[in-house]
């Protein structure tokens, strides 16, 4: 069992930064997809970004590629997602999850996305509002 706590959504203008961490209960090595979510109301859940604990890859969903930027902790239990340039439509709940990858090859980006179904365990969310 892991658990992802959140922190630090909020409301702000367009073009502003909030910092979003999450905290994991503890590691688990082949939990190795650590990453962030999103959905919107009315909307699927999308992945935003993800880092690969066993060589620190990276992905960023196109959306948010350039503004967003995601790393980890040296102990892989605390996750962080750099938000700049913040856009209305990023307004959406954020969550954080960890995963062991595709059944495949266990890979966290497969088909050229993430998918919510390689993602094994689920923080409750954080609310992320941009006005404009």
């Amino acid at each position: 069992q892991v658990q992802l706590v959140e922190s630090g959504g909020g409301s702000v203008q367009s073009g502003g930064s909030l910092r979003l961490s999450c905290a994991a209960s503890r590691h688990i090595n082949n939990l190795h997809c650590m990453g962030w979510f999103r959905q919107a109301p009315g909307k699927e859940r999308e992945g935003v970004a993800v880092i690969d604990d066993y060589d620190g890859t990276t992905y960023y969903d196109d959306s948010v590629k350039g503004r967003f930027t995601i790393s980890q902790d040296n102990t892989m239990t605390t996750l962080t997602l750099e938000m700049n340039s913040l856009k209305p439509e990023d307004t959406a709940m954020y969550y954080c999850a960890v995963g062991g990858g595709g059944q495949v090859y266990g890979s966290c980006v497969w088909s050229g996305g993430m998918y919510p179904a390689d993602f094994s365990y689920w923080g409750q969310g954080t609310q992320v509002t941009v006005s404009s």
